[in-house]
């Protein structure tokens, strides 16, 4: 079982080391070999190895993340574990934990501002910072987080058996749209257990980027790394 926590660069284990064979066997160039060191070869491999997998621009970083090492594991033969309790917020939830009832959350720019200090609070994460990004990518993904979408039914995640919303199972939802495990996954300790809410829905945002984009504990680089958080840019899924 190879922890997605432990392969990310500078760290030096295992599972790195696990990694490096796999990329190895799979034609990726680390020219010091598998000496377990996460270093500049391995993320250059890494990013090869994106790049074949069809990660295009600013998703192909050489930065590991769930779906991309899953698919690396696959085909180098070991598992993967996507939790990342370091960056998360000790809250986790299992999928059927996860509760879809709709406290309707006020909606609108300036309620999001209010909800997204609030769950900058409960990160730890520097407002000045992960406001203005999670109000972006609130408006962005569901208009501020307007009644007609807390809920996407149309997108390519709108499968799976029907919730209790009686929306497909795995739709995103909430503010800033998160799928169910990924909410479950990144769930904040101490805050509700639906997507809808729109502070847990933030806080698990948060707790997502930070793994997956490697965004820092204060957020001063949120916006550079997530291009849905950044204004001055195109919108563009994260």
């Amino acid at each position: 079982m190879v922890a997605l926590v432990n392969v990310q660069f500078g760290k030096r284990n295992e599972d790195v080391r696990t990694v490096q064979k796999a990329l190895i066997a799979r034609g990726r160039r680390i020219a010091d070999g598998a000496t377990a060191l996460f270093g500049e070869q391995t993320r250059a491999a890494y990013r090869a190895e994106q790049l074949a997998q069809g990660f295009k621009g600013a998703d192909a970083d050489g930065v590991p993340g769930c779906a991309s090492l899953t698919v690396l594991g696959r085909l180098g033969g070991f598992e993967v574990d996507c939790a990342r309790v370091s960056a998360g917020g000790g809250g986790r939830l299992v999928l059927s934990q996860v509760t879809y009832r709709d406290p309707g959350d006020e909606s609108g720019e300036d309620a999001m501002r209010r909800y997204a200090r609030r769950a900058c609070e409960l990160t730890g994460m520097e407002p000045r910072f992960g406001v203005p990004a999670l109000t972006t990518i609130a408006k962005r993904e569901s208009a501020s987080n307007h009644p007609r979408f807390r809920v996407n039914t149309t997108d390519m995640n709108a499968r799976g058996g029907r919730a209790a919303d009686g929306h497909p199972r795995n739709c995103s939802r909430g503010a800033t749209q998160c799928v169910p495990v990924t909410f479950a996954t990144y769930h904040q300790s101490g805050t509700a257990t639906t997507p809808y809410d729109v502070v847990a829905c933030m806080c698990a945002t948060i707790n997502y980027v930070r793994d997956r984009y490697q965004v820092n504990q204060s957020g001063s680089n949120f916006a550079a790394r997530v291009q849905q958080a950044d204004s001055r840019r195109a919108p563009h899924w994260y």
